[in-house]
């Protein structure tokens, strides 16, 4: 058990997922959402995040190439109840789960974290 008495995710829950994830990837990369937002700007979905009743999901999605995420994230937060109808028709689930999303901060953190390896140290520094 996980720190703080949060419990790892089931397989099943890692499965429907990632099967989410790829339905939205699908649909994004399909060009099938007419949002001016989106035009033209390449998302990535990194990673989905379902809750253990498979109820909710939330995406974690950044345009690719980094940028601000925030006109993705409403964009695409417009699109749920459409993205919930063709994660309906591609999935053989009971219940699809409501969508949220989310920016992706794991792009931009690699990204700190690579200027600060790529940084020389000064004098005096260990």
């Amino acid at each position: 058990m996980k720190k703080g008495g949060a419990r790892a995710p089931s397989q099943r829950q890692l499965r429907v997922a990632e099967e989410v994830r790829h339905v939205l990837a699908y649909v994004i990369e399909r060009d099938e959402l007419h949002d001016p937002a989106l035009a033209g700007v390449p998302i990535t979905v990194s990673e989905v995040r379902i809750s253990p009743d498979l109820e909710n999901a939330t995406a974690f999605v950044s345009p690719l190439g980094g940028g601000d995420a925030g006109p993705v994230v409403q964009a695409l937060s417009r699109a749920a109840s459409f993205l919930r109808r063709r994660i309906a028709q591609e999935m053989a689930l009971r219940h699809v789960p409501a969508l949220s999303f989310q920016a992706d901060p794991s792009f931009d953190e690699a990204q700190r974290i690579q200027e600060l390896l790529n940084t020389p140290f000064g004098k005096g520094d260990p």
